[in-house]
């Protein structure tokens, strides 16, 4: 099948928009947020900018640890579609309470209104990932999650090239503020097409003490050893994205000497790397899970890592020895190689991931899908702030970026290799997707 016809269909399409406007709106306003206190600091507050740029972004994931388990819960127990409006209204309210704080300078308010997108995100994505099994057929997960996948990391893309060209206007408050309001109230807009989806657990009784309802849902999942593997390589993916991504920034200005525009670069081929491979998913499984594709893809992210590693390692030093020269005038000595190795980086990343996806999706009990989803996305954010402790304890070794890079490609195959010994349901598809 086009995996494309899925957005004309009225089952599909509207929750499509109204996710990928949602994870646009996040990070405009994140980016936004991020770059005035990186480069107008003394406007906002006294304290650090360097230092408030790298805790901001803990106040939006902090929520998932909070309230992952509770929103799990509300997506099982209630109609989906009327949670996704009145997240969609919550969204509005929060972008109004952000306005007022850029309007006013007021760095507490805009700290608070991170947080709270931060919550509307967390109630989001349990109903993101368990509303498709609801209105796909089987055969169709696959191209919905690949579709899904690939809108998500355009949204983030274009939301912070979005929110760092507005960060750097002069009157970044009244644009802001106009464009992350007007993309809420897109985003409540188009949730109104967003089709019945009746409640998987009506009876569910609440809990909601976090840290009770979290613990039994790690419990529950750990019996599960099938879903709960694929929690972890979900989560492993997210460690090792972020692992890379965190550094694009330093990894252009500093060591490749760069611009911002080369930042931008590599966040955009990754980016749309991604995506491709998350379609690529539908039209190499035909339709029919394939949990081989995470072996492959896997071994893929490995070996496109370390060539990109070793690819800056060459750039960095011929900067080094020639300082006359610019990243640019490089371009054919490894430059585009090295955009090369990101875009299959991106790729690979899309073609383990979807398949993921779409196993906690078809094995996970109707009655328990969104508090799956709610014990991933805890999994996924704990993983992405170790990845921060990763990098800092690598970096203090005295370890270089390329250095951490290659790193955690090897220790990316040392994971697939857990996941083996762990489910051998996984090299077994390996062998049989090789075979077809």
């Amino acid at each position: 099948m086009n995996p494309f016809s899925l957005m004309r269909q009225q089952r599909f399409g509207p929750f499509f928009w109204t996710q990928g406007l949602g994870a646009f709106n996040d990070n405009v306003f994140k980016t936004a947020l991020i770059t005035q206190v990186a480069f107008n600091t003394a406007s906002l507050t006294a304290l650090d900018g360097a230092m408030l740029a790298t805790l901001l972004p803990g106040l939006f994931i902090l929520p998932f640890f909070l309230f992952s388990a509770s929103a799990g819960q509300l997506a099982d127990k209630y109609e989906k579609s009327q949670i996704i409006r009145l997240v969609k209204l919550l969204e509005i309210c929060i972008m109004l309470f952000a306005s007022i704080g850029f309007l006013s300078r007021s760095l507490l308010m805009l700290a608070l209104a991170l947080f709270l997108m931060g919550v509307h995100s967390t109630l989001f994505g349990p109903v993101k990932y368990s509303y498709l099994p609801q209105h796909l057929q089987p055969q169709e997960l696959t191209a919905g999650n690949g579709l899904i996948e690939m809108g998500s990391f355009v949204a983030i893309l274009l939301g912070q090239v979005l929110g760092a060209w507005l960060g750097s206007l002069e009157q970044h408050a009244l644009f802001t503020s106009l464009s992350v309001l007007l993309i809420a109230i897109s985003g409540y807009h188009l949730s109104r097409g967003v089709p019945l989806s009746p409640a998987a657990d009506p009876s569910i009784r609440i809990n909601w003490n976090p840290i009770t309802e979290t613990i039994k849902n790690v419990r529950l999942f750990w019996a599960q050893q099938t879903l709960w593997v694929a929690i972890v390589a979900i989560s492993w993916f997210w460690f090792f994205g972020a692992t890379l991504l965190a550094q694009f920034p330093n990894l252009a200005k500093q060591v490749l000497q760069g611009s911002e525009r080369d930042f931008i670069s590599l966040l955009s081929t990754f980016s749309l790397g991604v995506g491709i491979g998350s379609l690529w998913c539908e039209k190499l499984t035909k339709g029919k899970p394939a949990l081989g594709l995470v072996m492959l893809g896997a071994v893929g992210m490995s070996v496109f890592t370390w060539d990109f590693a070793y690819t800056v390692s060459n750039l960095q030093q011929q900067l080094l020895m020639q300082p006359s020269l610019t990243l640019h005038t490089l371009a054919g000595l490894g430059y585009w190689r090295m955009l090369v190795d990101v875009a299959l980086l991106g790729v690979c990343g899309g073609v383990y991931i979807v398949p993921l996806y779409v196993l906690l999706q078809s094995r996970a009990e109707a009655g328990y899908q969104s508090r799956v989803i709610a014990a991933n996305n805890i999994m996924n954010a704990l993983f992405m702030v170790v990845s921060a402790g990763f990098s800092l304890w690598l970096f203090g070794m005295g370890a270089t970026i390329a250095e951490l890079f290659a790193i955690t490609a090897a220790v990316n195959l040392l994971v697939a290799l857990y996941l083996c010994l762990r489910q051998p349901e996984y090299w077994q598809s390996t062998r049989d997707f090789l075979k077809q």
